[in-house]
């Protein structure tokens, strides 16, 4: 248990500078409200009104999600290929081509449908 002494000592002190940090700001802090800092901010733009039931939310936000999603997570797969390159030899780089490759139709094929235009 000797070991772990500094991790939780060091936790603890993370802890108490969290807590004590937001405590402080609560009670140093000015204190004079105005409608411009109870409002939310919106990059400067004022905020418009929404419907009761939230109304409708454009899926092209959705959808360039997804894709980056998509195209992120296939990068990843790249890595192991990285490391074991020596050992795969001709087999790893002809598999690599291809997944690749088919990477690459599935962009053009996103960017010609028009997946990335943010109109």
């Amino acid at each position: 248990m000797h070991l772990y002494t500094p991790v939780l000592a060091l936790m603890a002190l993370a802890t108490l500078f969290a807590v004590g940090s937001v405590v402080m700001s609560s009670l140093v802090g000015p204190k004079r409200y105005n409608r411009a800092k109870l409002d939310s901010y919106e990059c400067g733009i004022e905020p418009t009104p929404h419907p009761v039931g939230g109304g409708r939310f454009p899926v092209k936000y959705y959808i360039i999600a997804m894709l980056f999603i998509v195209f992120d997570v296939e990068i990843i797969f790249l890595y192991p290929w990285a490391v074991q390159f020596d050992q795969l030899r001709v087999f790893g780089l002809v598999e690599m081509v291809i997944f690749i490759a088919t990477v690459f139709v599935a962009y053009l094929y996103v960017w010609r449908r028009g997946g990335l235009d943010w109109d």
